[in-house]
């Protein structure tokens, strides 16, 4: 029977104990969606077996901390169950991020750059005459003193307006994404755990898109038999379902979702392992789960034609290389005019990065 299989930890010299605990801590409570007590014991087994803990301090004293540091809290004033707090979600974020996206760092509130020159924040290698309402942080010290020279000369060397030059900078502009997340039984079908590396690319992506582009809108939905959407502080929480793949219905509540946001800029995010298997006639489900079922497919190419009319492009990020899957995926993606990434589970977060900084650069 397959279940988790642990390698040996080589901790940090110079992490403190409660560090080390806490890293792994973090881990667990993606695998086990958010369950303190049973991260808690998995963490316990962990120490018996690989001595984590010292004789100075023990699992009891990191509990203590996790509570007295703001990670977990007990219900009620007596010894009740510890569950966690904002603080705890927030760390899982910020150590997805750091997992994932370890290069990348925080940067000003920022904006996206375009192809468009106009006013921004990363200079283009060209520069322009200063005119009325360019900043002077953009002054391009340089080439206005070299026109100061040869304008003026050394003699009577002065500094003029006429003189100034400002380096161009790229126009920016914000972006509206949906990130879908798939919840079907096969995220988890023979033991092959397939939802905690998707939690944690969700969790690294909303984290990296509030951080370094906090103008940015981002919307997190789930789809199985049906689609819905959860916030932030859920993805760590997600499980899967004994549900078939509607990925029409998240499709739709995806369009549905950035129609509402007047940004200009929109795209879609889709994690899935497997092909469409479900769609909604009416109040009754049409579910096929052998092979590629036409009808299915035929309401998800419409879709992506859709999408692309309203240029909403999806990226798709399939967890799966079976010849007849990826023949699909190609046919959505050409449809759509997106991209498709056929991953495997360690890949999947630099492939989100890339095609996000590709698509804002558009």
């Amino acid at each position: 029977m397959l279940g988790f299989r642990f390698s040996e930890y080589t901790p940090d010299p110079n992490q403190s104990t409660f560090d080390k605990l806490f890293k792994i801590f973090q881990e667990l409570m993606l695998y086990t969606s958010g369950d303190v007590p049973e991260a808690l014991s998995w963490l316990t087994e962990l120490d018996k077996e690989y001595k984590l803990t010292t004789p100075e301090y023990g699992m009891g004293d990191f509990i203590q901390d996790l509570e007295e540091k703001g990670y977990i809290r007990r219900d009620g004033d007596g010894p009740g169950t510890p569950g966690p707090t904002s603080k705890l979600e927030i760390s899982l974020r910020q150590k997805s991020l750091d997992d994932i996206f370890g290069d990348l760092k925080k940067a000003r509130a920022g904006q996206h750059n375009t192809g468009i020159v106009g006013r921004g924040d990363e200079f283009t290698s060209d520069a322009k005459p200063f005119e009325f309402g360019d900043s002077l942080e953009q002054l391009a010290v340089t080439n206005s003193l070299r026109n100061a020279y040869i304008n003026h000369g050394i003699d009577d060397f002065k500094l003029t307006q006429d003189d100034l030059e400002v380096h161009e900078t790229y126009y920016q502009s914000q972006m509206s994404s949906v990130l879908m997340i798939d919840i079907s039984h096969s995220m988890i079908l023979y033991g092959e755990d397939r939802i905690t590396p998707a939690k944690k690319v969700a969790l690294a992506l909303a984290e990296f898109i509030h951080t370094r582009y906090p103008k940015d809108t981002l919307d997190i939905l789930v789809f199985g038999d049906d689609a819905w959407p959860i916030e932030l502080k859920d993805i760590p929480y997600l499980q899967v379902g004994p549900y078939h793949t509607n990925t029409v219905a998240g499709l739709e509540l995806a369009m549905d979702i950035l129609k509402r946001r007047r940004n200009p800029n929109k795209q879609v995010f889709m994690i899935t392992d497997g092909k469409p298997t479900c769609i909604k006639l009416g109040k009754k489900y049409y579910k096929n789960a052998f092979g590629l079922d036409r009808k299915i497919v035929n309401r998800c190419l419409n879709l992506a034609l859709r999408c692309k009319k309203l240029n909403i492009p999806v990226t798709t990020f399939m967890i799966a290389r079976d010849p007849y899957l990826v023949r699909f995926v190609e046919a959505f993606t050409q449809a759509n005019d997106g991209k498709a990434f056929y991953s495997s589970l360690q890949g999947l977060g630099s492939f989100v990065l890339d095609n996000y900084k590709k698509r804002k650069r558009k």
